[in-house]
């Protein structure tokens, strides 16, 4: 451990500086009990922490999101936006599958047109030649007002919504938001984090960077049932 603690601490402070981060958290078994597998990556770098919690005590251990000062890319949990010092970016492959699923489950078709209009911006954004680092302004607007169109098509269908800002304190007898009313309310609040990446093509449509470095750990687990120790778990990840 002393001697990759130089490297694992240059990876850290080489993540802190990225224009771009993508963090992850998904479940390990560690002596039967749950903890928290804690990614942060870049193309070419990846961190991995391990904690018996998932929030922000656990963030704050793994030591990177505190002072980085650029744009995280994460799928919405909320401790993730704890830290506003940094730009914050939506994983859009998780909105498609929500949109589908509202789509199929609730028959919904403003779901199924949101979902198509991701894409299709996704398209424009890939179409956009260099040195460009945005869409054009015309672009832009144009597909904001389709954007704020869809959304207010969503909350037209869910007419007893009550359009709360997401987050906002649970009061005693507001009623359980459905599915499709969380996703909207998601959508309209957090509008510039949904369409960050055609703002600026640094920032990615989705989270799949963190996920795939997620899913190999998640491959070792399957095969060996969880690890035995938690020290043995951290020196897993140090070592990947």
């Amino acid at each position: 451990e002393t001697c990759i603690a130089p490297s694992t601490e240059a990876v850290k402070g080489l993540l802190r500086d990225a224009e771009v981060l993508h963090v992850d958290e998904s479940g390990l078994r560690v002596r039967g009990t749950l903890h928290w597998l804690h990614v942060a990556s870049t193309e070419r770098l990846t961190s991995y922490a391990v904690h018996a919690k998932r929030g922000h005590e656990a963030m704050e251990a793994a030591g990177i999101l505190g002072p980085f000062r650029g744009t995280v890319v994460h799928d919405h949990w909320k401790p993730y936006f704890t830290y506003d010092a940094c730009a914050h970016a939506l994983c859009n492959a998780h909105h498609l599958r929500e949109l589908r699923y509202v789509a199929t489950q609730y028959h919904q078709g403003w779901a199924k047109d949101m979902a198509a209009l991701l894409v299709e911006i996704k398209a424009a954004v890939a179409a956009t030649p260099a040195p460009a680092m945005c869409l054009a302004l015309p672009e832009l607007l144009a597909f904001e007002t389709r954007y704020d169109a869809l959304v207010q098509a969503g909350f037209e269908a869910n007419p007893r919504a009550v359009a709360t800002a997401e987050g906002a304190p649970k009061k005693r007898g507001r009623p359980k938001q459905s599915p499709p009313v969380n996703l909207l309310i998601r959508l309209r609040d957090f509008k510039g984090q949904v369409l960050a990446f055609m703002s600026d093509f640094r920032v990615p449509f989705d989270n799949n960077q963190g996920e795939r470095d997620i899913r190999m750990v998640k491959v070792k687990q399957k095969v060996s049932g969880g690890f035995r120790t938690l020290d043995g778990a951290k020196q897993f990840g140090r070592i990947r």
